[in-house]
């Protein structure tokens, strides 16, 4: 009576919103030192400013001469302009001349330009009339064909931002400021708890009434996705003293649980009651008015989020995909600004309904038909993977919503 008394109380739907409200509830973890270049991928633990102008000198892009581009202006084929060599310059080497008007000197892809010199000429665009003479074939402006003083990034400039997830490009530019080992936030480690008695491993053969253990895959490689580190806890028959016990040692050894089956309302249910029965911990959520994924936990243990997934394997993937990881990405260091979904427009191929008091997740396929792409919406069990396997995009119809019109133009979100 006591168990069913505690599941009635906490199963109140919550609104999604606020569920994802609620993940300021938790602090991010701290940063790290990693190598520059193993930092792909990772969030950025502090602001980067630029040290230096980025180059520190001028420098040209192509190879040729250096000059003054007043010195071109009106040059062609047919009048072409006369220039003095005034030198050649060293690739690594700061020239030791400088050019004067009717001077060039001849450069380098990447060679610091002479002091005064504004420009290069294309080597193409020039021809040799003795060791100290070339003519030049065509006019250039201010800047052609070089790299001003900071023209990259200026001397204090903002360059990257705490909480953003680092490109290579991104990488790219900690290498220019030298920067070997960069400031980042550490991976979230996340454990895995399945429950249930039918549950085997996947090396297993099932028996009769039994299935493998497909959501700890699934969720492993959604927690990678995301810029976690999965921990396989194993799995747990349908006790709470087991359920427990693998409850506390998440705990001690994780930042994030993920407990997969045995939420919703059921005698054999017990992980609320474990949860529930650890030190430090707050039940946050049962149920939250989604589809698929209504009887979803959330709970705090200390201060580490905890969380009661479906077992039905679809479920799990939508719960994690629309509601998880968005906690995972703000403990792992993610800024807001930074939490960005692609979302993609697409039409659709049939009537969708749906009801009211609830947004629906509905499993999509986009395909390019006739030159428009179609939005086909995959309908099946939760409790089945293929829709996930066949789907590449997710179909939100919102909470006051009741169902969309085949042909409707709709957003969709790449899975």
């Amino acid at each position: 009576m006591l168990i069913k008394n505690i599941m009635k109380k906490f199963f109140k739907v919550t609104d999604l919103p606020e569920v994802l409200s609620l993940s300021g509830r938790f602090e991010a973890l701290g940063v790290e030192k990693t190598p520059t270049h193993e930092a792909t991928g990772r969030i950025l633990g502090e602001d980067i400013k630029s040290d230096v102008n980025l180059p520190d000198f001028a420098r040209s892009t192509m190879d040729g001469y250096a000059t003054h581009a007043a010195d071109t202006f009106g040059a062609s084929q047919g009048n072409p302009a006369i220039l003095t060599v005034k030198g050649a310059v060293s690739m690594g080497r700061t020239p030791d001349f400088s050019i004067q008007p009717g001077e060039a000197a001849k450069i380098s892809t990447g060679g610091m330009l002479p002091e005064s010199a504004d420009s290069v000429v294309m080597i193409e665009y020039s021809e040799i009339i003795d060791e100290t003479t070339i003519e030049v074939f065509k006019a250039v402006a201010p800047g052609d064909h070089s790299i001003a003083k900071g023209e990259d990034f200026k001397k204090g400039e903002s360059v990257l931002f705490r909480g953003q997830r680092l490109r290579p490009q991104d990488v790219g530019v900690l290498a220019a400021f030298g920067k070997q080992m960069a400031p980042v936030y550490k991976k979230p480690e996340v454990a895995i708890i399945s429950t249930g008695d039918e549950i085997v491993s996947p090396e297993e053969t099932p028996g009769p009434g039994q299935i493998r253990d497909i959501n700890t895959y699934t969720l492993a490689g959604m927690i990678i996705k995301a810029g976690g580190i999965p921990k396989i806890m194993g799995i747990v028959p349908d006790s709470f003293s087991d359920i427990r016990e693998k409850c506390l040692r998440a705990f001690d050894e994780a930042d994030m649980a993920l407990i997969s089956g045995g939420s919703s309302v059921g005698a054999r249910d017990y992980t609320v009651d474990a949860i529930s029965s650890m030190p430090e911990s707050e039940i946050l959520v049962h149920g939250i008015s989604i589809s698929p994924g209504k009887p979803t936990i959330l709970a705090a243990v200390g201060k580490k989020p905890f969380w009661g997934l479906p077992g039905h394997v679809a479920s799990a993937m939508v719960v994690f995909d629309r509601v998880v990881r968005p906690f995972l990405e703000h403990i792992g260091g993610l800024a807001p600004e930074f939490k960005k979904q692609r979302r993609i427009l697409a039409r659709l191929s049939r009537n969708i309904s749906s009801a009211q008091g609830r947004v629906d997740y509905v499993r999509v396929r986009l395909e390019n038909r006739d030159g428009v792409l179609v939005a086909e919406p995959l309908l099946g069990k939760s409790g089945l993977i293929n829709t996930m396997v066949k789907a590449n995009a997710l179909l939100e119809i919102g909470i006051n919503t009741e169902g969309l019109d085949k042909g409707a133009m709709v957003e969709t979100m790449a899975l």
